[in-house]
């Protein structure tokens, strides 16, 4: 029989899990509580209660080639980091062009996700929606991916800061922000320094009389454009730079991008630099942070410390009168209220997962916790090839290690993030980009074989090896390969200069050097090492090498 599998969600994640299952031959039937798709990315004047929410002006931080699904490339004439409501409209060309709108019922909510009284064997769940009517029905499923993200339950934390009761200001968390008008030509403090605390603060400086950014720690702050006005991901997302980073000493590393990003401002003068390093920690992606500062329009501060009746008070002792605005840009809180309370197995009571994906404590590895995790790269690809994993598994194709294996392998991927996430919820969520995407995979059986493609195709060989690592990769071979995926890498770049054609300009005679110095500065500095490995230089040049593609 075909399976049939429930998929909780219709955002970017539900999406990737129904396209997953259609490939796979299995039946998906998705839910989702909203009349639309889109999920995190659909904007809203009005946020609904347990849903995410963005604001108005939001840009992604990462570049179309970077983002997309592996097999349906953005429009060549999209901007190279888009605006929500562009990227929301990729989505409705992913559905229209896969068909996958008929398997969504909108407007129907997820109550509860149970095991069957035969689960052992089984391995069903039984699901209760609710639809707009308010009718209750009860559906059984032979397997489930969970896609409500974790960006609906905002912490906002003003039990921590004493003297919050008597403050006359206004005090909100991010997730209701939309945009700065309520802000005009008052005085606000934003609390974190993420990428959401670091856009709102920028946004709200232009129209308030004065900004303050509060942050407990700093952080190292990369503007979205690299060398030559290429977008940063593209550049510095390659396998050649993570096989670097894995040979190469951490400390150069470190000291080789903390240079080149001081080169251009200062941290320590611009009060942004960290405690951490620059390759412990994700770090914020801004291009008008610095400037907003030179300018004097944002005033960077240390941590909150408490509220007095009209000001707050800060961490070195300074007070800041007549604040009439706080907005907490202080995260959120994983929350799955319709699964079973026995998943969430953590010491907070959060959910554990094998790989960021399957909770080991399952008798039958039949559901999956699709997005869970944070990484220093685009989201999308990976949670398209955790769909694509969790699908296998569901057929009984690939199988998991034992339950003790598993807890085995959480435990050590938290101990060797918590040198850089102290936090041990934080250090549970981290993977590494390619590593991850690699090792899910080889799972599938899609991931790229580079010494067979260096014999075979040598020419693509170079453009995997040494290009970004685009989703594309992963549908050049094995299940679910995709007879596009070469001219799709070979016409990245095309696409990337496509949205800057907007005015004849001179050609030049012999190509465009923008687009081939990337290539020509890599394989040069290829050359030199295989040259000077015997000379014990090759360090110096390998810093110069970073400082250039930062």
């Amino acid at each position: 029989m075909v399976q049939r599998v429930a998929v909780v969600g219709a955002g970017s994640s539900g999406l990737a899990c129904i396209k997953s299952c259609v490939d796979e031959g299995l039946e998906p039937v998705c839910f989702e509580s909203s009349d639309d798709i889109g999920g995190l990315w659909r904007f809203k004047e009005s946020p609904d209660p347990e849903r995410s929410s963005i604001y108005r002006s939001l840009v992604v931080n990462t570049s179309k080639e970077m983002m997309c699904f592996s097999d349906f490339p953005m429009p060549a004439d999209y901007p190279n980091y888009m605006h929500n409501s562009q990227l929301l409209q990729y989505f409705r060309l992913y559905a229209e062009h896969f068909d996958l709108l008929r398997y969504i019922h909108f407007q129907t909510t997820v109550r509860s996700v149970t095991q069957r009284s035969d689960f052992s064997v089984s391995g069903q769940w039984d699901i209760v929606t609710i639809s707009r009517d308010g009718e209750e029905q009860t559906h059984v499923f032979d397997a489930v991916l969970v896609c409500t993200g974790h960006y609906t339950h905002p912490v906002l934390p003003l039990s921590d800061f004493p003297g919050y009761e008597m403050f006359s200001g206004r005090c909100f968390h991010s997730w209701e922000y939309k945009d700065a008008d309520a802000c005009r030509g008052k005085r606000v403090v934003v609390v974190g320094i993420g990428n959401s605390g670091g856009d709102i603060a920028v946004e709200i400086s232009r129209s308030a009389e004065k900004t303050f950014l509060s942050t407990r720690e700093g952080v190292w702050v990369i503007g979205r454009m690299s060398s030559y006005g290429l977008p940063l991901d593209m550049t510095t997302i390659t396998r050649f730079n993570n096989i670097l980073t894995l040979l190469l000493p951490k400390t150069l590393v470190n000291w080789a991008a903390e240079r080149a990003l001081n080169h251009r401002y200062n941290h320590r003068l611009y009060g942004l630099k960290p405690r951490h390093r620059v390759l412990d920690r994700r770090p914020l992606i801004n291009d008008d942070l610095p400037g907003r500062i030179l300018q004097g329009a944002l005033v960077m501060k240390p941590n909150l410390k408490g509220f007095k009746h009209s000001g707050v008070l800060f961490e070195d002792g300074t007070l800041e009168e007549n604040i009439d605005m706080l907005v907490f840009c202080t995260g959120y809180k994983g929350h799955f209220p319709f699964l079973p309370p026995a998943l969430s197995e953590g010491l907070h009571g959060e959910l554990t997962l094998y790989k960021r994906l399957f909770p080991p404590s399952l008798q039958r590895h039949t559901l999956a916790i699709m997005g869970l995790f944070q990484t220093k790269g685009p989201i999308m690809p990976i949670v398209e090839m955790q769909a694509r994993w969790a699908v296998k598994v569901f057929k009984g194709l690939r199988c998991l290690p034992s339950k003790a294996k598993m807890l085995a392998v959480i435990e050590s991927d938290r101990k060797k993030n918590m040198t850089s996430y102290p936090c041990p919820r934080q250090a549970a969520l981290q993977v590494v980009f390619i590593p991850y995407l690699d090792f899910m995979a080889g799972e599938v059986g899609a991931r790229p074989n580079l010494l067979t493609l260096f014999l075979r195709d040598p020419v693509l060989w170079v453009k995997v090896f040494f290009g970004p690592c685009t989703p594309y990769q992963y549908r050049l071979t094995g299940p679910g390969k995709w007879v596009g995926a070469r001219h799709a890498i070979f016409s990245q770049w095309e696409r990337v200069a496509q949205p800057f054609r907007t005015r004849a300009v001179p050609e030049p005679e012999k190509g465009s050097f923008v687009i081939c110095f990337p290539w020509l500065l890599t394989f040069g500095v290829t050359a030199v090492i295989v040259v000077l490995l015997s000379k014990k230089i090759i360090p110096v040049l390998l810093v110069h090498y970073y400082i250039s593609i930062m």
